[in-house]
């Protein structure tokens, strides 16, 4: 896929994290993929999505590998770096999908946003 000049990432931009449980899902797939397609198809330079080991949240119940019950809705983790207007953009979407969990948005100074080089058009060296 060719390069997106869009996309020049280095410099102040934002970061947003998604957490949602494990076992949350929107479309008939797991919400965190559905979010990180979702993002893909809007355009974002990229996304990871990530199961953590141990978490809480609103209701205060604590999910964790260890307990046959709560590791069953592990937390994930989305999390996503563009530009404001980009990440913005996507807010209304990610409203009408995550019915419980927490989006924040922060600054990040990215130093270096590149792609894998295609070994069909690069020279080997």
């Amino acid at each position: 896929m060719p390069h997106d000049p869009s996309h020049q990432l280095v410099g102040e931009r934002t970061l947003m994290r998604i957490y949602v449980g494990e076992g949350d899902h929107f479309g008939g797939q797991p919400l965190h993929r559905a979010i990180v397609e979702l993002l893909r198809r809007k355009g974002l330079a990229g996304a990871t999505s990530t199961q953590c080991i141990m978490g809480y949240g609103a209701t205060r119940r604590l999910h964790h590998t260890m307990s046959d019950v709560s590791a069953l809705d592990l937390p994930i983790v989305v999390e996503c770096v563009d530009t404001e207007e980009r990440v913005q953009s996507v807010l209304p979407d990610l409203d009408g999908m995550i019915p419980a969990g927490l989006i924040t948005l922060e600054r990040a100074k990215v130093i270096a946003y590149r792609a894998h080089r295609d070994p069909q058009t690069t020279p080997e060296g």
